[in-house]
């Protein structure tokens, strides 16, 4: 009987890992696998005719170019504003619409994700008609203000804001859809009792509301954080990493290292150093998950 058991078993798991082969084959192949060989390039010094180790030598190299240093402050600076800025405005938008009738608030999210369908493509390209300094619509306004001639893609103090503010309303619609979703779980008579206790709906919203959000949260923070490490398109089609390196970040200065300046030992290693960072931003999360699941 009881190797008849262990038969079944064996067989019950051999059919899940069976499942699962395509896709952990995929994973192998196209995710593990690039880590590894990438870890592996960072460490040589790649020429026409000859692959020399060097060890941590492009490491440094990197250190010592003040354009690297200056695309870790940019991109520590769009991961700040972004993130804070993104999820401050989603839970805003949330709160404000989570406990209305089902069709306001299912064309208030249909509106604000509207964005994020839309490809980065095209939406960098509108926006950057609009703030186009000769005959965008945003300078037209300005220049109804009093203002002259404002370039702010071409002003190295105003260009990474503008970086910021188009993909905080690019992906703001994410964090709608979830914490509206999210909200919506916590218990109606919990919000009943606290309103007949007098409590108002902005001591509701930071009392109860918010706290029990937390996870949505957590989750938000650290895929727009690893999204926003690997901003690309929105750079390239609106700036191209200036004026003067002013929205150069570490995705677009590994980009210019691989592709225009034929350093592919250098850009490996700004993805290997990009790859640390994820995995430590990732570490708090997976961690407050471990805690939940054990003190259920």
């Amino acid at each position: 009987m009881n190797k008849t058991k262990r038969k079944w078993h064996w067989n019950k798991t051999l059919t899940g890992f069976l499942f699962v082969l395509p896709q952990l084959l995929f994973f192998a192949v196209f995710t593990v696998y690039p880590i590894f060989e990438g870890f592996r390039i960072s460490l040589y010094k790649t020429t026409a005719v000859e692959n020399t180790f060097v060890g941590l030598q492009n490491y440094i190299t990197l250190f010592q170019d003040s354009v690297f240093i200056k695309s870790i402050f940019n991109t520590l600076f769009l991961v700040a504003v972004i993130t804070v800025g993104m999820l401050l405005l989603g839970l805003v938008i949330s709160l404000a619409i989570f406990d209305k009738s089902n069709g306001y608030v299912t064309f208030i999210r249909s509106t604000v994700y509207l964005p994020v369908i839309v490809s980065t493509v095209v939406m960098s390209m509108v926006w950057k008609f609009l703030l186009n300094p000769a005959n965008g619509l945003v300078n037209y306004y300005l220049g109804k203000m009093g203002s002259k001639n404002t370039n702010l893609l071409g002003n190295p103090d105003t260009a990474i804001w503008v970086i910021a503010f188009v993909t905080i309303i690019a992906s703001v619609g994410t964090a709608v859809i979830m914490y509206v979703a999210s909200m919506n779980g916590v218990s109606s008579e919990m919000l009943e009792a606290a309103k007949v206790d007098g409590a108002s709906k902005l001591q509701i919203s930071i009392k109860i509301i918010i706290p029990l959000v937390k996870a949505t949260t957590l989750y938000l923070s650290v895929t727009t954080i690893i999204s926003i490490l690997k901003l690309f398109v929105v750079i390239q089609l609106m700036t191209d990493g200036g004026p003067n390196n002013a929205t150069m970040t570490m995705m677009y200065y590994l980009y210019k290292n691989a592709f225009a300046y034929d350093k592919k030992n250098i850009a490996a290693a700004v993805g290997v150093l990009m790859f640390i960072i994820a995995v430590i931003i990732a570490i708090p999360q997976f961690s407050s998950m471990t805690e939940k699941e054990g003190g259920r």
